[in-house]
């Protein structure tokens, strides 16, 4: 697990955006066509306590099983997607607990979302956004699916502190033809929170939006208090699965709002690592 992460961040470095365009993906005929290739990203760093990482979990669960979501996933033309689920902290910690499963109706999405154990704690100290990016990217390749769209949805509740950077990573992807959404979690205020950490920030879904996500139709969804989760999640899942999905998100002009230090979390470093 530790090798196959670094060595996809390292190739997601090292390629040049021209040549990622020229040797575009060619699926093999014997790839299950899908309308969508969905990796769900699921930070459990150890910033969150257990109540957080149940209660986002729970959200998954909740919003996989939810009308809406299966009715997302059927609108499509073949009304079939694909989904992987895994959870990251830091630079070298991240674990699939839902592998590949193809989901076309609501027997299919309770089978995904029982595998999702709510009650377990997972994490390690760190937050990497860029790993978990590149680790998730690499989960396309090889994988016996052919997407119309393929798209990362990574929730976090900090900015990247460790490994690499984490916009050369995110534009490695994009340029694979991979859109980034991001869930931006910020339960309490900056300080306040149990534990809290020298790398927390009170404009993370900025940094989320500037930082973290890209590509075609890409956004971002911001949760700020607990009540928020599962509606959050089961709306930002209908927005990235519908093919046409519903208006149920701001639209927001980037060119005016101020630019986000992507560098944030690795400036306040320290010794020792508060998560």
């Amino acid at each position: 697990m530790h090798t196959r992460t670094l060595l996809a961040a390292i190739l997601l470095t090292s390629l040049a955006p021209g040549l990622t365009e020229a040797k575009e993906r060619i699926a093999d005929t014997r790839d299950l066509p899908v309308d969508l290739e969905l990796v769900l990203a699921v930070d459990v760093s150890r910033s969150m306590d257990a109540d957080e990482q149940a209660l986002q979990r729970l959200g998954y669960i909740a919003a996989l099983r939810h009308p809406d979501v299966i009715a997302a996933i059927q609108s499509g033309p073949l009304g079939r997607i694909a989904i992987t689920y895994f959870e990251w902290s830091g630079a070298n910690a991240q674990r699939i607990v839902v592998p590949w499963s193809v989901i076309e109706d609501g027997e299919g999405a309770d089978a995904v979302a029982a595998q999702i154990s709510p009650g377990e704690v997972y994490g390690r100290y760190g937050t990497s956004i860029s790993s978990s990016l590149a680790f998730g990217a690499s989960l396309f390749d090889g994988n016996g699916l052919a997407g119309a769209r393929r798209t990362i949805d990574i929730s976090g509740d900090g900015p990247n502190n460790m490994g690499p950077p984490v916009t050369p990573i995110r534009d490695a992807v994009i340029a694979r033809g991979i859109t980034i959404n991001g869930l931006a979690i910020t339960l309490r205020n900056p300080g306040e929170r149990s534990g809290s950490s020298i790398f927390d920030i009170d404009n993370l879904d900025a940094y989320y939006r500037d930082c973290v996500v890209g590509g075609v139709g890409a956004f971002t969804v911001a949760v700020t208090a607990v009540e928020q989760f599962e509606e959050a999640i089961r709306r930002k899942l209908v927005t990235e699965i519908a093919v046409q999905p519903p208006t149920i998100l701001p639209v927001v002009d980037r060119q005016e709002l101020p630019v986000t230090d992507c560098l944030i979390g690795e400036s306040n470093t320290k010794p020792r690592l508060s998560r």
